[in-house]
């Protein structure tokens, strides 16, 4: 009897340890092939493409790369001489004509005075000279408020706050006018990208909470879906010269799922966290129930 019970025994602990191992088996592989989640995960941020707005020489470099810098802070001055030049000039020549004007005004003026003993053709070129110094004021006063301006740009500030990255200028360096001289990752936009199998998409969900892990780190980062990306690239159709689709003619029965990037809004980043734009992550978003849809028209 003890020998039959013990039988019994050895036979229902190994089906006990296959039925765990067989649900194991079953939750692993719902687990990777159909739950939303991915170790093909980025970290992403905005690139601020720092230009001048006027040409000349580097005179100061006020940064360091990887500098953490704020929106208005002083990134770059450009050599200001020419452009204080350049105002000087303007506010030389502003000054000349409001002195024209003055003088025909008074000639104006004492032509009123005088009345018929000055013929009419004299008072109309009269008025029409200050007419024509008024605009040539306008004038003036544009090209010196430009000339303030270019003076103004020499001195290049951030437009966001963020990281000074990957810093190549040096003073003495010549800067182009829309040319890009340094780059800035904005920090106010940092977030995750992650790249999900296209079959796994439809049981993601805007606003869905997002658990995020940085390779290399224990500590999760808090998140949530904020868009999913509308289209990406067809490689099996390239353009055609006649605007007709041009479809590879060839097919691979072995098909890999596509990658579809979902973006990630992070809800708080703890200030030890370093946060650098290109690091790996596993970008898993946790479910939720499918909205009810309801028909157009219906009640």
């Amino acid at each position: 009897m003890k020998q039959y019970l013990s039988k019994i025994g050895r036979v229902a602990a190994t089906l006990l340890i296959a039925g765990a191992g067989a649900a194991a088996a079953v939750s692993l592989w719902h687990h990777y092939r159909d739950e939303p989640w991915t170790r093909d995960g980025r970290v992403r941020a905005e690139i601020v493409l720092v230009a001048p707005d006027v040409s000349g020489a580097v005179d100061k470099v006020q940064v360091k790369d990887n500098q953490l810098v704020h929106r208005n802070d002083v990134l770059f001055v450009i050599d200001q001489e020419r452009y204080k030049l350049a105002l000087a000039q303007a506010e030389a020549t502003l000054n000349g004509i409001r002195a024209q004007i003055a003088q025909a005004q008074r000639e104006e003026k004492r032509n009123v005075e005088l009345g018929n003993l000055v013929p009419q053709e004299l008072r109309e070129q009269s008025d029409s000279k200050v007419e024509q110094l008024n605009a040539a004021l306008l004038q003036a006063l544009a090209a010196r408020d430009a000339a303030r301006l270019n003076l103004s740009r020499t001195v290049v500030r951030a437009s966001a706050d963020g990281w000074v990255t990957n810093l190549d200028l040096r003073p003495g360096a010549y800067a182009t006018a829309g040319k890009s001289a340094l780059a800035l990752v904005d920090q106010r936009s940092l977030h995750a990208l992650g790249y999900f199998e296209e079959t796994k998409v439809g049981r993601i969900r805007i606003g869905a909470p997002v658990r995020v892990r940085l390779m290399g780190e224990t500590r999760v980062l808090r998140g949530h879906v904020e868009s999913i990306a509308a289209g990406i690239e067809d490689r099996e159709r390239t353009p055609s010269s006649n605007m007709l689709a041009n479809v590879n003619p060839t097919f691979n029965w072995v098909r890999l799922a596509q990658r579809i990037p979902v973006r990630v809004e992070l809800d708080s980043v703890p200030e030890d966290s370093r946060l650098i734009m290109g690091r790996t992550a596993t970008v898993e978003v946790l479910e939720q129930p499918a909205a009810k849809t309801v028909a157009l028209g219906g009640q």
